[in-house]
């Protein structure tokens, strides 16, 4: 088979895996050269299967999230894949939401076990039938998912060094204080010497 490069082997290609997936795959998109693939969560194993044993994806070499706050299926699971006889890559998308886990692939692609907890630690998504789902990426005792939209930029805790209990203790989040900062420039006419400018005067 030859090797697609053009948007109409690409598309060419999308619709042959439609056709081959029995509904494990939904649609196929072809946008900036690149093929991506969707279909539902529950099927997702199937899908990737059939992209591995017969269209010759032998590598996952990325698993993602994205996140859609404003939509009921919140999440964006995105695995991207190469095939390295057809010398090319394609990206599969599935849909979940906060709560409902979409199944684990790493019997398929073992290097998922990483991908999955990273996705997890993130994100929140749950993986169904991991063997080891738990943070990667925060501490432990981590409040929350950096990579939603809706975490905040300061976070929900800091922490520091305690000397009096000898560990590390989490605080909430203190509002930091106002400070009157003075934004005039050294151009702008200032009323007051400003730091490193007596020197000069002195000379």
């Amino acid at each position: 088979m030859s090797w697609p490069v053009s948007d109409s082997d690409l598309s060419k290609l999308g619709q042959g895996v439609l056709a081959a997936s029995k509904g494990a795959i939904t649609s196929a998109s072809v946008a900036f050269g690149e093929l991506t693939l969707a279909g539902p969560s529950e099927r997702v194993v199937e899908a990737l299967e059939l992209l591995r044993d017969q269209y010759g994806f032998q590598q996952m070499i990325d698993l993602t999230g994205v996140d859609h706050p404003d939509r009921h299926l919140r999440f964006d699971v995105v695995y991207h894949l190469l095939s390295l006889t057809r010398n090319q890559r394609l990206r599969l998308k599935v849909q979940t939401d906060e709560d409902t886990a979409v199944p684990t692939v790493t019997g398929v692609y073992p290097c998922a076990n990483w991908y999955e907890r990273e996705c997890f630690d993130m994100y929140g998504v749950f993986f169904s039938g991991h063997p080891d789902l738990r943070r990667i990426l925060t501490d432990y005792g981590f409040h929350g998912h950096p990579l939603r939209k809706d975490f905040p930029m300061s976070g929900y805790v800091e922490l520091r060094y305690d000397d009096e209990l000898k560990r590390v203790v989490y605080e909430p989040i203190k509002s930091v204080e106002y400070r009157n900062w003075d934004f005039l420039s050294p151009w702008e006419g200032a009323e007051y010497v400003l730091p490193g400018d007596e020197k000069a005067e002195a000379k």
